[in-house]
């Protein structure tokens, strides 16, 4: 593929993170965020032969270094609405492709207390995953030499159901650290071993209209 998960999605989430500054005016708060982890499946065991060649590869356990971009806007002082974003920021093996996962979720979002340098947060939603697979080419003539890339084959589309628990620790009246730990139950799952995918990340924000 020319473009990577996140070159697509990126934009659409900055565009309404731009809408959330402006809505900051008539809510009472609106928080942005960008983090790092982890997203973890066990490995389905699957045996899969993906070329015929006799020589079969086991499909792998998720892991990785993921990230995570969201937003969310607090339509009360305790209640608000969110969205999340998280990738897999390089592609892995599976069974003799590469792939990379992207999960994504709108949530409701409750805030049971607001101190001067904590809130915590907690997540509830819907959204989807998807699994994008390519192949790895090599190619070399005498003119331009060597080069690799990687061709799209398919993806794998599925429906997910997200919670997570989080808090954000204020080191300005604005700026916070978030560390967060979400699960999502992907219904079908079967690329993996389970459709419960834990993710542990930590990310730093910023809340616009607190406290002003």
């Amino acid at each position: 593929m020319k473009l990577t998960y996140s070159a697509r999605f990126i934009p659409a989430l900055l565009a309404a993170v731009a809408g959330i500054h402006s809505a900051a005016a008539q809510t009472p708060q609106a928080n942005v965020y960008f983090g790092m982890g982890t997203s973890t499946d066990s490995s389905a065991g699957r045996v899969i032969d993906t070329f015929n060649t006799g020589n079969p590869y086991t499909t792998p356990k998720l892991a990785g270094l993921f990230s995570d971009l969201g937003a969310s806007v607090m339509l009360t002082r305790h209640y608000g609405v969110g969205g999340d974003i998280s990738w897999r920021t390089s592609s892995a093996a599976y069974a003799g492709l590469s792939y990379r996962p992207l999960f994504y979720n709108i949530d409701g979002v409750y805030t049971p207390v607001k101190t001067k340098r904590f809130e915590p947060e907690l997540r509830l939603g819907l959204g989807g995953t998807r699994i994008g697979y390519s192949i790895r080419q090599s190619n070399c003539d005498a003119f331009a030499g060597c080069s690799t890339s990687n061709q799209f084959v398919e993806s794998s589309n599925h429906f997910q159901v997200h919670g997570a628990a989080a808090a954000r620790f204020y080191v300005t009246n604005h700026a916070f650290i978030r560390p967060a730990f979400d699960l999502r139950y992907v219904n079908n799952f079967y690329q993996f071993g389970s459709n419960w995918v834990p993710q542990y990340s930590v990310g730093i924000g910023w809340s616009f209209g607190r406290g002003e």
